[in-house]
């Protein structure tokens, strides 16, 4: 078989499979070379969900005539020279615009500030018609029509129009956090314009125009740096969380990326605080030396590789943890507003005509019913089921459980107000300065009881438990090298090993805590995670899995009638203890209900 050279309009198509794997990636590719020409105004145009219609205009620097034939052959840039480790803009490769003219028809006007016209050219299914003038304004226009239409077999592989059309508003909103100094509008007949003004250097204010008011509300605020990275951005509070990933955002220089090393990390952080699938909702921006990460992982640019990812991944994780411990314990304010919407009365149904016999309930005498009522509040509604020790009457006095007042703790005086009653030998209700506080005893005691363990584990060696026959796990000699390397840390947590021979490990001591074990099965995992991360938390992450069920079983538990001294103490305790706003399983230990809202619910504001 002889070998040939492939023409360049098959060239173009091969490559057009690896960067425009669908009209969302044509319009990261066109609003990349948007913002890299510094536009800052960007409208996207679809029909179709982009395969009938893909048009970018731009107010950047624009292009001369000679640039256009340039920027329609492969491999012909203006945004590098000769070396890659140096690379700051979004786009870099040279490939997107020939390979979506190989693929659909392509045409773009482009004009210079100080040109007195605009120029155009045209390519269709790899055919490049020459550039000739057009009127146009400062900036470029790039229009994509019948995307695929040169390879038909691709569009079998298309989803439907509404799924395509999403899948470029996503890419928007994604360019849209990572800069927002410029406006986006994105339109068509096959979607609702959506909108986005610029919002200067404030960051939280476009990631609002984009994930909803809700984030601004229960956001935390991430600032850290180590040996040269800089991780910076925002972190909703635990208990502010969706059912999937499509809420965290990671940016690097800039740049939007879906590294698995950051989602890794991402998840990390936030371990013991999610409930098990549920994903916390971050925007994440690594600034970092362009010679320390490789962009050119892939055609596509959504992977990076770091020179050091350790070093990345312990920032993330580290940060975040810091972030969370600082202010992570606050209710998310959903959970109020959930409150509010199951508040809000139905509507109300038509009334229904009332007779005397459709009604069990006899009249009463007014002034009967006004003396009973007062001697119910002098017996302090005894007669009525209330336990004096649990409920107070209607004085806001917490009693103790004799029956004599107790010293009532002033709400201003902490954050979490003085408990006023208990729900349902449940849920404590307390009283702020502005508002109201409702806590889960059982998942708030469940927390502290947890957050105690976890300082024992960490504050001394765990205890070890010595096996009689040594386990012996054979590794490969990489492994093995890992693990001795960090048998101190292990040794610390009760996993004593040591080396046997070129490739096995021999474990002589386990864990306490954990009983009967599966020790080769722990070694294994330690060793794949020493590889792929080189940091070791599973053994970790066991034992306090084993302290958190622990925690849960020797809690307050539902049910238990609390004094009142005791429910002030679980708030005074709950202020102090870092993660005390969700439980071990990551729902939240309390709600808070502001003064205002309860005003509207009643319509006095």
């Amino acid at each position: 078989m002889t070998i040939q050279q492939l023409s360049e309009t098959l060239i173009n198509q091969i490559a057009a499979g690896e960067v425009i794997e669908r009209p969302a990636s044509a319009a990261k590719e066109l609003i990349e070379n948007a913002i890299d020409a510094g536009a800052n105004r960007i409208e996207i145009a679809t029909a179709g969900g982009g395969k009938t219609l893909l048009r970018v205009t731009d107010n950047g620097l624009g292009m001369s005539a000679g640039d256009l034939a340039m920027a329609v052959r492969r491999h012909c840039t203006s945004k590098i020279s000769d070396s890659l480790n140096d690379v700051r803009t979004l786009g870099f490769r040279g490939e997107a615009l020939p390979s979506i003219g190989s693929v659909a028809r392509l045409t773009i006007q482009s004009r210079t500030g100080d040109a007195p016209e605009g120029s155009q050219i045209v390519v269709a299914g790899g055919r490049v018609e020459p550039v000739r003038p057009t009127p146009a304004n400062r900036g470029t226009v790039v229009e994509v029509r019948d995307l695929f239409f040169a390879t038909p077999a691709r569009l079998k592989f298309m989803k439907s129009e509404k799924a395509e059309a999403a899948a470029i508003t996503e890419v928007v909103r994604r360019m849209a956090i990572a800069f927002p100094a410029v406006r986006f509008v994105l339109s068509g007949p096959d979607r609702s314009t959506l909108e986005l003004p610029a919002t200067g250097d404030d960051r939280l204010a476009r990631i609002a125009q984009v994930l909803g008011r809700d984030f601004r509300d229960n956001a935390i605020e991430i600032d850290a740096g180590r040996e040269g990275v800089r991780l910076s951005g925002f972190a909703g509070v635990p208990t502010f969380n969706r059912g999937n990933s499509l809420q965290q955002f990671a940016f690097v220089n800039g740049r939007p990326v879906q590294d698995k090393l950051v989602w890794s990390a991402l998840r990390a952080a936030y371990a013991e605080t999610i409930p098990s699938g549920r994903y916390p909702i971050a925007v994440l921006e690594i600034g970092i030396d362009p010679e320390l990460v490789d962009v050119n992982v892939h055609p596509a640019k959504s992977d990076v590789r770091f020179r050091d990812p350790g070093l990345v991944r312990g920032l993330i994780i580290g940060a975040i943890r810091q972030a969370l411990s600082r202010e992570g314990d606050r209710a998310a304010t959903t959970g109020a507003a959930g409150m509010l919407r199951a508040f809000r009365p139905e509507q109300p149904r038509p009334a229904q005509p009332w007779t005397p016999s459709a009604s069990p309930y006899r009249p009463l005498d007014p002034a009967p019913a006004a003396n009973g009522f007062a001697e119910a509040r002098q017996a302090g509604f005894d007669q009525a089921g209330f336990d004096m020790g649990i409920q107070p009457s209607a004085r806001a006095e917490p009693m103790t459980a004799s029956g004599h007042a107790e010293t009532v703790q002033e709400p201003a005086r902490h954050p979490l107000g003085a408990a006023r009653a208990q729900l349902h030998e449940n849920y404590i209700v307390a009283q702020t300065e502005d508002g109201l506080v409702i806590v889960d005893q059982h998942a708030a005691h469940e927390r502290l009881v947890f957050e105690a363990m976890r300082n024992a584990l960490h504050s001394r060696p765990v205890a070890a438990q010595t096996l009689l026959i040594p386990e012996i796990v054979d590794l490969p000699e990489d492994d093995c090298d890992r693990l001795v390397a960090h048998a101190e840390n292990f040794s610390r947590l009760g996993l004593g090993i040591e080396r046997f021979g070129p490739g096995a490990i021999a474990v002589r001591e386990t864990p306490a805590m954990l009983g009967e074990m599966d020790a080769a099965g722990l070694v294994r995992q330690l060793a794949d995670e020493l590889a792929e991360w080189d940091t070791a938390s599973g053994l970790a992450s066991r034992l306090e899995y084993l302290a958190a069920t622990m925690a849960c079983h020797g809690s307050v538990r539902s049910g238990r009638r609390m004094r009142p001294e005791e429910m002030n103490a679980l708030l005074r305790q709950m202020e102090v203890t870092p993660g005390s706003g969700q439980c071990n399983h990551g729902r939240p230990t309390y709600i808070e209900l502001k003064l205002a809202d309860i005003e509207r619910l009643f319509g006095r504001s």
